[in-house]
């Protein structure tokens, strides 16, 4: 009806059309059965002068002439038939139908020859042509109950749908990082790269544990930036599993360089392979505000909930008193004594020596004037409540092993000097993370603050576990540090985890502000984020529509997520989605990626079996780490006695010394 044609008009031309073929069959069995109706007086007069006059036709000239033109005006009814559709019915049943029928239909021919009387061979004939026509029409009409337009039930998750096009050019300069990849596009794999070719504005690579941050991502990004000269910081959180790499990659590449850098190492577990490094150096000291950001730095890595409590009094107090100490061992005799195992010994002091030598430095008595008129006006709830708490917590980095280290200097944190270039690797031990990250915080913020400068060496300073140290102010080192040349990678396991070390904001900033983001498998709010920011792509939609008669399918193309939070959240291992930062000189349309890095697993094997170990830097034994250890404490006890004295002789320094009543 919807043709403009007669719907009933053409049922009843078909419905004709069966009966001239059922009527045909009927005279083909009179014919050929003649004998039998002649004994079930069956036959007439007039019937048989018809049936003279159709046979001078050439109907019946051959056997199965009358049988194939039947099954032919058959054939031709079943082209209009339009059954009700079923979704169960499949072409197959049909097909059964219509090939037994036909081999039925044309079979009893055979039955001619049964040695049996004519009426009963008729019989057995008829019965078997019958059927057979039955067959062929049942099978006829369930084909079309068919539905002839089917979905693709093959891509039930909708990959091919989801596929995007990549960028499949390599894009390389000085600075860029290069990982090949393959990926899915319209049922076919394609080659391409992953082209971080502006390192400088950060990357951030995400990716649940085993799902390959560090055997994809990072150690590319290590291997690269060493064969293109870059300067460069690992902190290293399983040590020495990216250490051993870039020592090897040192020893590769060390041509590249214009003037070749020197390597180091900082481990608190084996001290004859680790150098020493005074983080508290009083040549990178300048000022007080130094001090201030070492002291907060320090604080905040040994108790992480301080962090989402910044401005609060009892978080305050402590800071300044440590900053206090910082800065006066920093202007005692031009900074002799200015080390963290020095600060930590002087805090450990009597309140009455501490504040008394603490009131002769001038700089820090606006620091130092509410602890002690607390003390001296014997508020000492207050007083413990201000200093007990920094007290306590840098009392645990009382270690022989951390003194031993962090009292020596064996190089400085300007990393990318053009005169001392150099390499440097820290290692944590995820057993003793607390102790270890809390030093370790301090160093990189040293470190930060003096790459991040002007006319230096271009540098990459790689941060495997990035949330298992404290850096104050990242968020400013990724927003300037790239017109400094400082490329900054920061591995993290999820998004949850840089909130719950962090703090949701900064974890928020962040996120947010970082230009270049590879991401493994990660769940939750993290691969809704990710596919949020990854954007949304045109997608078809096919809809199937089923009614009695007929079947309809309706396509169209929708906007939806490139990269579903749910396709996130099952990568496999080695499989990577992301975005790239281009820069004007080069840029690039296709920044979205979805694909496999494509590793040399043989090829980075045999490599790691060749690796050399790390060399010994020193021979320690357990005496020499005593007697560092015991001559700091020495150190102090005398500097306390010396200004003490000191104070007392001079009569105007002597009214600082703190008495109390």
């Amino acid at each position: 009806m919807s043709t403009g044609e007669n719907e009933q008009g053409l049922r009843k031309i078909l419905d004709m059309t069966r009966l001239m073929s059922i009527v045909i069959l009927g005279l083909h069995f009179y014919y050929y059965c003649y004998k039998a109706f002649e004994k079930w007086e069956l036959t007439t007069e007039i019937s048989d002068r018809l049936l003279s006059n159709i046979g001078n036709t050439g109907l019946f000239s051959h056997f199965n002439t009358a049988k194939l033109i039947a099954l032919a005006l058959l054939i031709i009814s079943l082209f209009g038939a339009k059954g009700k559709k079923d979704e169960k019915l499949n072409h197959k049943t049909a097909f059964t139908y219509i090939i037994t029928g036909l081999l039925i239909y044309f079979g009893s021919y055979f039955s001619m020859f049964i040695p049996a009387t004519i009426t009963n061979v008729a019989i057995v004939y008829i019965l078997c042509a019958v059927t057979g026509f039955i067959l062929v029409l049942t099978g006829g009409t369930l084909l079309s109950r068919v539905i002839k337009m089917k979905l693709n039930n093959k891509d039930i998750f909708n990959k091919e749908n989801e596929t995007f096009p990549q960028e499949e050019r390599l894009l390389n300069n000085e600075y860029s990082i290069n990982l090949p990849a393959k990926y899915h596009l319209k049922g076919k794999v394609r080659n391409n790269w992953i082209n971080i070719i502006n390192p400088f504005r950060s990357v951030l690579v995400c990716g649940s544990p085993g799902s390959g941050k560090s055997y994809f991502v990072i150690r590319h990004l290590i291997t690269q930036h060493l064969a293109k000269g870059f300067s460069m910081f690992v902190y290293d959180f399983k040590f020495d599993d990216l250490t051993i790499i870039v020592y090897n990659h040192y020893l590769k590449n060390r041509h590249h360089f214009r003037k070749p850098p020197a390597f180091y190492v900082i481990n608190f577990d084996d001290l004859s392979r680790s150098h020493r490094c005074n983080p508290l150096d009083k040549e990178n000291m300048l000022d007080i505000t130094d001090a201030a950001e070492s002291a907060r730095t320090i604080l905040m890595g040994l108790n992480r909930e301080w962090i989402k409590r910044q401005g609060d009094f009892f978080v305050e107090s402590p800071i300044n008193f440590l900053t206090a100490i910082i800065w006066y061992l920093r202007k005692y005799q031009d900074g002799e004594f200015c080390t963290l195992p020095h600060v930590i010994e002087l805090m450990q002091v009597e309140y009455d020596k501490l504040f008394s030598i603490l009131r002769s430095e001038k700089e820090i008595e606006v620091l130092i004037n509410p602890f002690v008129n607390a003390y001296l006006n014997d508020v000492m709830e207050q007083l413990e409540g201000q200093v007990a708490s920094g007290k306590i917590a840098m009392a645990r980095l009382s270690s022989p092993q951390l003194y031993y280290v962090l009292s020596g200097n064996d190089f400085s944190l300007d990393i990318n000097n053009p005169e001392t270039p150099k390499i440097l690797c820290v290692g944590n031990n995820p057993q003793k993370i607390q102790i270890y990250g809390a030093v370790l915080s301090l160093y990189v913020n040293r470190l930060v603050k003096l790459v991040n400068k002007k006319g230096k060496l271009k540098s990459s300073l790689v941060f495997d576990e990035f949330p298992t140290i404290y850096l104050n102010n990242i968020d400013s080192l990724i927003a300037t540090a790239r017109s400094n040349k400082v490329a900054t990678c920061l591995g993290v396991q999820d998004f949850s985890q840089l909130k719950k070390d962090y703090g949701k904001d900064q974890a928020d900033v962040i996120m947010n502000i970082t230009g270049n983001i590879l991401s493994g498998q990660v769940t939750g709010e993290t691969a809704k984020q990710l596919s949020e920011r990854f954007g949304k792509i045109m997608q078809d939609r096919t809809s199937l529509s089923i009614n009695r008669m007929d079947t309809s399918i309706s396509r169209s193309k929708q906007l939806d997520n490139a990269i579903p939070a749910s396709k996130i959240a099952g990568l496999s291992s080695g499989e990577f989605v992301g975005m790239v930062a281009d820069d004007p000189d080069c840029k690039i349309e296709l920044k979205t990626f979805h694909g496999e890095i494509q590793n040399d697993h043989d090829g980075l094997k045999k490599e790691q079996n060749n690796y050399k170990p790390l060399p010994a830097v020193r021979q320690v034994t357990a005496v020499m780490i005593q007697r560092n250890y015991l001559q700091i404490k020495q150190d102090v006890e005398d500097l306390v006695a010396a200004e003490i004295e000191r104070m007392m002789n001079d009569p105007e320094m002597k009214r600082l010394v703190v008495r109390k009543n």
